[in-house]
């Protein structure tokens, strides 16, 4: 099981529209995959409609228990391949400002439960009440609180999303200084890289901004942009993938996601190699 989290610290990025993205391509590759819903807008929740859940991951982190994790967890209405755990804006009630170690880490405790394995494991649901999943992706809240802090915590790599805009530079900056003060509650954390979401090509000032993200972030600055598309808007309103929505822009658009899931995979590859190397001889 590999753990990421998708962070910005600034609103209206597409922060949720990436960790949706990437949900859709990880259901077309067959990764058995959860969605943790961090941020108290629910925004991930509500384009997945998961069937209706007992608790929700803000009863889940009050008591970070097997039991009560499997009554938060839900199948999505888009794939069978993605569960969801489902957001509540009573999680706003875990944001606590400066949040102490034990608060942070909860998240971390809570995934912990889940199986360790993988799909060819086969569900376990009729034990634990709980799924094997291939893949977490946790959307986080656009704020630098307990919230966005515990995921840091949890996760193995932070995708970190940007606008080219003065302001969302300025909250991407932010975000990578929380993920390098973070990493010392989390060894494993590192910034997978920084993504440029809604460019449009003909936009002087965005192309001004893409410079000058590669001069802060060098190599950081992930590979092709994700351009401004109406197809993005247009799925979302119609409840389905983008991976499902049959026109070039959103062919487009799927293709990006399908290569930003490659990098994570061949990042959890690493990780786990590095973890457990092979001998030889």
């Amino acid at each position: 099981m590999y753990v990421t989290g998708v962070l910005s610290l600034k609103g209206g990025v597409g922060k949720t529209t990436v960790t949706l993205g990437l949900a859709g391509s990880a259901a077309r590759q067959g990764l058995r995959t959860l969605v943790v819903d961090l941020d108290p807008q629910g925004n991930a929740t509500t384009a997945l409609e998961p069937a209706e859940s007992e608790t929700t991951i803000a009863d889940a982190l009050e008591n970070p228990s097997p039991a009560i994790l499997a009554t938060s967890i839900a199948p999505s209405a888009w794939d069978d391949a993605i569960d969801v755990l489902v957001g509540s804006e009573d999680i706003e009630r875990h944001n606590h400002p400066d949040p102490g170690s034990q608060r942070l880490g909860r998240l971390s405790r809570l995934l912990a439960a889940l199986p360790r394995g993988t799909a060819d494991d086969g569900p376990s649901r009729a034990g634990s009440g709980l799924s094997h999943y291939e893949l977490v992706l946790i959307d986080c809240p656009p704020s630098l609180g307990q919230l966005t802090r515990s995921a840091l915590v949890a996760v193995d790599r932070a995708v970190l999303v940007t606008e080219p805009t003065i302001f969302a530079v300025s909250g991407v900056q932010r975000a990578f200084e929380a993920v390098q003060a973070e990493r010392a509650h989390n060894s494993r954390l590192q910034p997978l890289g920084v993504l440029i979401n809604r460019y449009r090509t003909r936009s002087a000032e965005h192309e001004f901004r893409v410079n000058e993200l590669r001069e802060l972030f060098g190599p950081l600055v992930l590979p092709g942009v994700l351009p401004d598309r109406t197809a993005v808007q247009q799925a979302q309103g119609a409840g389905v993938p983008i991976q499902r929505w049959d026109t070039p822009g959103a062919r487009e658009i799927s293709q990006h996601f399908d290569n930003l899931l490659g990098r994570i995979v061949r990042a959890g590859h690493r990780a786990r190699e590095q973890k457990n190397p092979r001998r030889t001889g």
